[in-house]
């Protein structure tokens, strides 16, 4: 997803490795990259130079100075880098970037009975986007209705049905090809059952025409929407913007939603679009399934086209598909060298719920700059896996160790995979058992109570010391002041024993 946005902006961050001032001349080189990729990303041209400009006036004379933490040395010398100059440039492409795609703008918590009015051209993805945002709102506490309102296209209204079916949403829908009288029903039906908000998945046409605009005003004037929101085709990249500006000429729209994003290579769309038509982009789609709607963030999505990841959009993207009790019992077994092949399973469930593996690689930070040019993350590789724990019997995924000659064939003719891949299966997971238990254990045995500092947190008997939570920035360090006290009160219990110490060998003395 963006790869030719990415790909610019990390090689122009390349350009300023050991450099300590931004300057006319490398700021410009840098600048050249940022250009094409834009370009090539299929950006408006107006856009693109207003972005230059903005990032060169910000960047230049910018010179990134060496610190030691506020205290100079002796010698004068300089210490540690702490920002360096590629840094600095980042932080402005960023800022303009987030500032180029507006605010986030989700649909805010219905009040009363809400119409929500989605229009498009074909193909844009449009029912099953108006099937995604009714899940979304679902599961925001909401009681949303679908209206099946396209009567053009054979065989929308019975996908809409399906797709309603899928996300346990109600569909309202009748025979006939008045879509505007079809849309006013179903607001009165949603108003009589006092529910939330109604989502009219309108019909759309190749290309927009007097008809298209025609019927979506009659809609308009029988339903009154809050919201009438406009999806366009990530893939469109410029022409979105076009298609935009030809259904405002008609409609007041007040929104957009950018489909299948996942697919976008070039990202242009999601650029500038906010930019060209001062519409808010208020989500993205991001895959075919019916969770995969996400509130459109501009700060994770300047982050991601930076090579930076997105940490806050991970999370969220965890948050949707774990139990918390579960995820930290879990956390407890593996530390504890219990792990089995069948919590490993589990695992694998959840990375599996979160999306495809490419679209997580991408939000980890840092993860990028590790990846080579070109490469891709071969999510069959977890299906692989999967296959083979689930070919194992419940003894087997209990206790690997028993898994003989004749077992591995069995596995791997059920799995249809090689003894070879089973045999790198159980040796992977058995290291990761061994050193997790090792980490985990606790007393003199136990890496992590090796560690200066981490004795007591680990070490078992004494308790969590928040003295030694507080110097990893763990959870249960507490403030500052709770942590000078609790090392003071270590201090004087240290005394406390000298002195007992000295006042014993006195005696026998």
């Amino acid at each position: 997803m963006l790869e030719t946005l990415t790909r610019g902006f990390k090689d122009a961050r390349n350009r300023f490795r050991g450099v300590t001032e931004l300057t006319d001349e490398n700021v410009a080189e840098a600048l050249k990259d940022v250009r094409m990729s834009l370009l090539e990303a299929d950006v408006d041209l107006d856009v693109v130079r207003g972005f230059l400009e903005q990032v060169t006036e910000k960047s230049l004379g910018r010179e990134v100075r060496t610190t030691t933490g506020g205290k100079a040395t002796k010698k004068g010398k300089a210490g540690r880098v702490q920002v360096s100059a590629g840094d600095h440039f980042t932080k402005t492409c960023y800022e303009e970037l987030v500032r180029l795609m507006g605010e986030e703008a989700p649909l805010p918590p219905a009040q009363g009975t809400r119409v929500v009015m989605l229009l498009g051209l074909q193909g844009t993805g449009k029912t099953s986007t108006a099937a995604k945002l009714a899940r979304h709102l679902k599961q925001q506490g909401e009681k949303p209705l679908l209206v099946a309102a396209d009567v053009r296209r054979p065989a929308a209204r019975e996908q809409l049905r399906v797709l309603g079916e899928q996300v346990g949403v109600p569909v309202y829908d009748r025979d006939g090809q008045d879509a505007a009288a079809i849309c006013a029903e179903g607001v009165a039906r949603a108003r009589e059952q006092k529910l939330d908000t109604v989502i009219l998945d309108t019909a759309g046409r190749l290309q927009i025409d007097d008809e298209l605009m025609t019927e979506l005003e009659e809609i308009v004037s029988a339903c009154r929407p809050d919201h009438s929101i406009l999806c366009c085709d990530s893939m469109m990249g410029r022409e979105a913007v076009h298609v935009a500006k030809g259904f405002a000429e008609r409609v007041e729209l007040d929104g957009l939603i950018l489909t299948k994003l996942d697919a976008d290579a070039r990202g242009g769309a999601a650029l500038a679009i906010r930019h060209a038509t001062g519409l808010p982009v208020r989500y993205v789609t991001v895959g075919e399934a019916t969770d995969r709607l996400e509130a459109f963030r501009p700060e994770g999505m300047a982050s991601r086209i930076l090579g930076m990841g997105d940490v806050v959009g991970l999370m969220q993207d965890f948050e949707q598909v774990v139990d918390t009790e579960e995820a930290e019992a879990e956390a407890e077994k593996l530390l504890q060298g219990k792990f089995t092949l069948q919590d490993f399973l589990s695992q694998l469930s959840t990375l599996q719920k979160m999306g495809p593996l490419k679209d997580l690689v991408d939000k980890l930070p840092g993860v990028s700059d590790m990846m080579p040019e070109g490469a891709s993350v071969d999510g069959g590789e977890l299906k692989k896996i999967e296959a083979m724990i689930l070919s194992m019997t419940p003894g087997e995924r209990e206790r690997p160790e028993i898994i003989n000659e004749s077992r591995t064939r069995r596995i791997s003719q059920g799995s249809g995979t090689s003894s070879t891949d089973l045999g790198g299966l159980l040796q992977r997971f058995g290291a990761m058992q061994k050193m997790m238990a090792q980490l985990g254990s606790g007393g003199a045995g136990g890496l992590l109570s090796k560690i200066p500092g981490l004795g007591k947190a680990f070490g078992g008997g004494a308790g969590l010391d928040p003295a030694a939570l507080a110097e990893m920035g763990m959870p249960g360090g507490g403030n500052r002041a709770q942590v000078r006290a609790a090392r003071l009160d270590q201090k004087r219990k240290k005394r406390k024993q000298l002195r007992k110490h000295k006042k014993r060998r006195g005696k026998r003395k």
